[in-house]
């Protein structure tokens, strides 16, 4: 994952409002400007978001971080 985050504010959350939500996504350490597979990840305490870094307004997968982190130690044990 890259290491500096994308803060994005809900479109719910006005100027006037205190208390807006920010949601920071990540893009991938390897994924490329070029490249056809891109993610970017948004980790909360609650769940992890993934979606496509070419459709930022597009749908997005919402996983449990105690399953994000399997599919994690997965992808790492089998690359």
């Amino acid at each position: 994952m890259s290491i500096e985050p994308v803060w994005i504010k809900s479109s719910y959350s006005t100027n006037e409002d205190a208390n807006c939500v920010e949601i920071a996504w990540h893009k991938s350490s390897y994924s490329t400007n070029e490249g056809a597979e891109c993610i970017e990840v948004a980790e909360t305490t609650a769940a992890v978001l993934v979606r496509d870094s070419k459709d930022k307004s597009g749908p997005h997968l919402t996983f449990s971080p105690a399953a994000w982190q399997a599919f994690v130690s997965f992808a790492r044990a089998t690359a």
